[in-house]
């Protein structure tokens, strides 16, 4: 069933049988830890998309973000297909149904963009890109989440990049916004580095630009983009599980994003980590909420 409303009063489909450009999807859980609970995260994509109907009027409008209206004066190609039904611990059928969703989206062809849920419903949506690889990864977050397991589960928020890095159709792997401390282990940060990960810390970027970490991305390389909300800072992002000071400002991120845009092709996008319990005034999601009509706009002009 789809959420209501839709993200910006999307159309569930397009008219006359066109096919979609871009397919939005949610999942709520993913690969939730033994006693722990993932309720809080599961409500993000209703909450995103409910921030999202102040501008739903004004679709056709300029959008300075963007140069021009959201969808560069053609036809709606983005589409809102609502939820994956994920279940609370139902670690392998969430897994399975996320990325058989992801795979759907891009056998149409259309770029999937997932709303999360935390950072495990990534595994499944990066898996899903088998068969349609290579591409790169472009992870913006506050950590490398590079644990081979944790409490036995070796698919949760804390291994997305571990497991990616085990994908044969995963060419490279860039990581950026890193800073403070999280469950990495300096284990976890050899793993990394020998595989090859290119670590691009928050401070790096405040210092000296996006183009920093742009640089490690090959020119016409397919990318998907993992958002990890903790990757911006709390002033504009707090809600999120852990806050922590320094984090990407909200321009650079879209920056960052629309950057990417031009230098190579955006593949798929997730949001995760966007712990709606956590917000403040509603301003996380509707920070999330910009994020997301920012990298539709950005994928709508290399189309």
């Amino acid at each position: 069933m789809i959420a209501s409303p839709t993200f910006l009063g999307l159309p569930e489909q397009l008219p006359d049988g066109r096919k979609p450009g871009i397919v939005i999807f949610g999942a709520g859980h993913g690969s939730t830890y033994p006693g722990k609970d993932s309720s809080g995260h599961a409500l993000a994509a209703e909450i995103i998309r409910a921030a999202s109907q102040e501008d739903a009027a004004l679709v056709e409008h300029w959008d300075f973000d963007l140069g021009g209206p959201l969808f560069d004066r053609k036809p709606v190609c983005c589409i809102d297909a609502g939820d994956v039904p994920t279940t609370m611990h139902d670690n392998a059928g969430n897994r399975a149904s996320i990325e058989a969703k992801t795979s759907d989206v891009l056998a149409l062809p259309a770029v999937p963009v997932l709303l999360g849920g935390d950072c495990s419903v990534t595994i499944p949506f990066l898996a899903g890109f088998a068969g349609h690889g290579p591409v790169w990864i472009l992870q913006i977050d506050a950590h490398i989440d590079w644990r081979d397991e944790v409490h036995g589960e070796r698919h949760g928020y804390s291994s997305p990049m571990r497991r990616a890095s085990e994908m044969p159709h995963v060419a490279g792997i860039v990581q950026v916004g890193l800073r403070s401390v999280g469950s990495a282990r300096l284990a976890d940060v050899e793993a990394a580095l020998q595989y090859g990960s290119r670590f691009v810390t928050a401070r790096e970027i405040h210092a000296h630009g996006i183009e920093v970490a742009l640089g490690h991305i090959p020119e016409g390389a397919r990318v998907v983009v993992t958002l990890d909300c903790d990757s911006l800072d709390p002033s504009v992002m707090p809600g999120v599980a852990a806050r922590t000071p320094g984090g990407l400002s909200f321009t650079q991120v879209i920056d960052l994003i629309a950057r990417l845009g031009k230098r190579a092709r955006i593949a798929g996008l997730d949001l995760v980590e966007f712990h709606p319990p956590a917000d403040i005034d509603g301003l996380s999601a509707l920070t999330a909420a910009r994020i997301l009509v920012n990298a539709i706009g950005t994928i709508v002009r290399q189309v």
